[in-house]
């Protein structure tokens, strides 16, 4: 009888994660004291240590990312984990800097954030669960600003609020449709002014934006001050420093802006922090921890959500630009299984060797590859995640087409396997980046570009559109923001992920489609200006049958069902 397939869950529970502070001081040289620990095994550092990095040479930034999401699985946070842990085995001084989950998703139906197989960080329980607050923490400092707008309509609106013109929602980190549209201050006068509002989950509060994009308190409180919340009767804009709410929204942030260390399965050093959402935000985790990292190793691995289009692309035009970060090298995450269903198969037949089909598909990584290298110029090693019915012929023929191309390509057998299954991949990174500089990129718009002509750039160059159109509401929109002087902001499209076009279906790399913006919002504290492509959710809702049905405790109170 073959062995029972361990699950994730299990896996973390039988590693030895070594105490934090011990890990902080043996591999990154943090005394204790530079250290707020969580327990045993997480913590954050603090701020002024941080700091007091300044003049340390930075060390080399990976951005590991991939092809188009499908349902097959792609793996850029089981990746970057291996990688980490591949570069350490090799001698190499390697930190990871990832995105915390959102604890919706966990109860939902994506499941958590914390890699898998033998590619983990841990505490895995605590850190797709509460992990240190900082979800809490932004959640708080979003909803006070929120309560702090509707009191001050009630205490006689002396701002001169328009109560239709209020874009602030609540937000809270779990998922529930019931909450998307919901009416406000029923009740009676003393309840409060009747209006419509809504919920978003955390990740997708522009708080989260706005912490994962600061480089210090005192450029927190600015960005929280910057917050357009609502519009006056003459259209004027309302910010968070209008209402005198900022400096309190700090407060409850000033902890939640530092850094959380924990380790991957082979006590590897490994920064989590911030996780804006994916679509509506930049999907990066933050501007600090990403400092961190490059400063307290020789290399620093980060990832960005979803593909190079829609991820890469946010990282490189947003975060880098406002960062000022020069990334020497990007990772090009890929499968076996996903390229097939990018080339015609179905789900349930992905098992199957299907050269042809691997072929057809391989449009979709080229399109990615030449986001990454043609358009942003970073060099490539493109990463071929291993799944166990990959086959040799398969993998094969992945290599031959890369070589063809002057890409490096390995295959990554970190799940299975843990740093050793990725030597390989950490080889060619290393000496990739041993060939080239860390750069600025070639960014796809410039700062004075009007916004129109920065959403031109980003969906003919990025993808691959002949055009974009927009309503006339969102037309409209643009064009006021520009006369009111934010046409200097960057643009950040929320679309489809599993598509180059706004149509999920459309596989491959489609090219000639229009590009449709359906509405525009401005996001002034994160710095840019959301365009909203097709129906996209801010608050996602539960499935028919939840992970929180499996989700339990078993009678020595240890959680059960949690992958």
């Amino acid at each position: 009888m073959a062995p029972m397939a361990l699950h994730d869950l299990d896996i973390a529970r039988r590693a030895t994660p070594r105490r934090i502070t011990e890990l902080a001081r043996d591999r990154l040289g943090i005394a204790d004291e530079h250290l707020v620990p969580y327990g045993h095994h997480k913590a954050k550092i603090a701020l002024p240590y941080l700091q007091s990095l300044h003049d340390r040479p930075d060390g080399k930034l990976i951005l590991v990312t991939a092809t188009s999401p499908t349902p097959a699985g792609e793996g850029k946070t089981t990746v970057a984990i291996g990688l980490a842990d591949g570069m350490n085995r090799l001698g190499h001084k390697a930190v990871l800097a990832l995105r915390e989950p959102s604890i919706g998703p966990v109860f939902g139906m994506k499941g958590g954030a914390a890699g898998g197989g033998h590619a983990q960080v841990v505490p895995m329980e605590d850190i797709n669960l509460h992990f240190t607050g900082d979800f809490h923490a932004i959640a708080l400092a979003n909803n006070l600003l929120a309560a702090v707008i509707d009191n001050h309509v009630h205490q006689g609106n002396a701002l001169g609020i328009d109560v239709r013109r209020i874009h602030w929602r609540r937000v809270m980190d779990m998922n529930d449709r019931a909450l998307r549209h919901i009416a406000l201050g029923l009740g009676g006068p003393a309840h409060g002014v009747p209006r419509e509002g809504g919920f978003d989950i955390v990740a997708a509060s522009e708080v989260m934006a706005v912490l994962c994009l600061s480089s210090s308190l005192a450029d927190l409180k600015a960005r929280l001050g910057r917050i357009v919340v609502a519009e006056t009767r003459d259209r004027q804009p309302v910010r968070a420093s209008d209402l005198k709410c900022h400096g309190a929204m700090a407060v409850l942030l000033k902890d939640a802006l530092a850094p959380n260390l924990v380790q991957t399965l082979e006590n590897n050093p490994a920064l989590l922090h911030g996780g804006p959402f994916g679509n509506i935000a930049h999907g990066c985790n933050s501007v600090i921890a990403t400092r961190a990292a490059l400063k307290l190793g020789d290399y620093a691995i980060t990832e960005a959500g979803f593909g190079a289009d829609l991820g890469a692309e946010k990282f490189l035009d947003i975060k880098c630009r406002v960062a000022g970060l020069q990334p020497t090298a990007a990772v090009l995450v890929t499968t076996v299984r996903a390229l097939k269903m990018q080339g015609g198969v179905a789900l349930d037949a992905l098992t199957r060797e299907n050269l042809p089909a691997l072929e057809a598909g391989l449009v979709n990584l080229e399109r990615h590859l030449h986001i990454v290298r043609e358009v942003f110029g970073l060099p490539c090693v493109v990463a071929g995640n291993h799944f166990v019915a990959d086959t040799a012929a398969e993998h094969a023929l992945l290599r031959e087409r890369m070589a063809a191309r002057g890409v490096p390509y390995a295959v990554s057998r970190h799940w299975a396997d843990g740093g050793a299954g990725a030597e390989e991949l950490a080889r060619e990174v290393a000496a990739l980046c041993g060939q080239h500089a860390p750069r600025t990129p070639r960014f796809v718009y410039a700062d004075d570009d009007s916004l129109w002509d920065k959403a031109a750039k980003v969906a003919r160059q990025v993808y691959g559109a002949a055009q974009i159109s927009a309503s006339p509401e969102a037309r409209a929109r643009l064009a006021q923001l520009q006369a009111d002087g934010w046409g200097h902001l960057a643009v950040c499209f929320a679309k489809t992920q599993y598509s180059f076009s706004t149509d999920p279906k459309q596989l491959g790399a489609p090219t000639g489609h229009t590009v449709h913006i359906r509405e525009v919002r401005l996001i002034a504290g994160a710095g840019f200006v959301v365009l909203v492509c097709g129906d996209i959710m801010t608050m996602p809702g539960l499935p028919a049958r939840p992970g929180a049905e499996a989700i339990d405790l078993d009678d020595a109170g240890q959680v059960t069902g949690l992958f």
